[in-house]
């Protein structure tokens, strides 16, 4: 008989690429600069980072739900209108990520974009059966006014350029973005990278899953994605994936030059591919003998 994969233990041994507890997920965060125009504005245990411009301002992600307040206070608290975010992008259809997007969607009258897929989840706010972790995954609020991009495309907004990039996998609807930042006369190549991680709820296979049998395939080509980015800067979804604290605890030393790693992107690959053959082990080893 075939041995369910324990979700739990996948989870612990797959690197600090993990997904933080739902404990973490509101934990209190002051808002602070990342570079430039870049501000992370996030909980302690999800990112959600907001890009300013005198046009206005977009957001990427809006934490989980019943972080809407904490996200729009640290908007203002960095002296900014939570009214003059424009878009939300998202980048996954998860609850932990997703879940605060309608209350600010709501807020600041924003148009939401993401990825058909994730679109097509944050319009009726219900999980997508397909996806590796269901049916471990809870309902949030269904997001108003959304459109769905394509890969490679250019949201624009004043003087600001953010790219979309698919990076499914995690979902099938992960997208990463990029843009680029200034200040003090120097240029920095931005990225928020979605997760890549390769897990699957208790008793489904990540790998061998019939709903979703692109998973292992695309988590691939997503990985060797986020790798291939111009990346001098790097935020992830979960921040402490990419190191952010660590970086955030020079920031007095330093300032923003703190969180410059053009390494950053090619380290966060490496974590992932290390959680998918941990993924891939665990469930060969459940497979069934012959």
């Amino acid at each position: 008989m075939r041995k369910p994969i324990s979700f739990a233990v996948a989870i612990t041994l797959a690197t600090s690429l993990a997904s933080a507890s739902a404990a973490d997920w509101h934990a209190p965060q002051d808002p602070f600069a990342v570079y430039g125009n870049t501000y992370y504005v996030g909980t302690g245990g999800i990112s959600a980072v907001l890009i300013t411009s005198p046009a206005g301002h977009v957001l990427i992600d809006g934490g989980p739900t019943g972080s809407s307040a904490q996200i729009a206070g640290h908007v203002r608290k960095l002296g900014f209108k939570v009214e003059d975010i424009r878009y939300i992008l998202s980048g996954h259809e998860h609850v932990d990520h997703a879940g605060g997007i309608a209350e600010l969607q709501k807020m600041s009258g924003a148009m939401v974009m993401g990825s058909p897929p994730s679109v097509g989840v944050l319009r009726t706010g219900q999980p997508d059966r397909r996806d590796p972790q269901y049916p471990n995954l809870a309902a949030m609020a269904p997001v108003a006014n959304t459109r769905a991009v394509h890969d490679g495309e250019v949201v624009r907004l004043g003087p600001l350029a953010i790219t979309a990039h698919f990076t499914p996998g995690h979902t099938a609807g992960a997208t990463s973005w990029s843009w680029r930042s200034s200040e003090g006369g120097r240029t920095m190549n931005m990225v928020y990278a979605d997760s890549v991680t390769a897990v699957a709820a208790d008793g489904r296979s990540f790998s061998k899953n019939p709903l979703y049998p692109k998973a292992r395939a695309d988590v691939v080509r997503s990985i060797a994605t986020v790798e291939s980015l111009d990346c001098d800067v790097l935020v992830s979804a979960h921040p402490e994936a990419s190191g952010l604290w660590e970086k955030k605890a020079k920031q007095a030393e330093l300032g923003n030059a703190a969180f410059i790693d053009r390494d950053g992107c090619r380290k966060y690959a490496e974590k992932a591919r290390a959680t998918l053959a941990t993924t891939l082990t665990a469930e060969a080893a459940a497979a069934p003998a012959k």
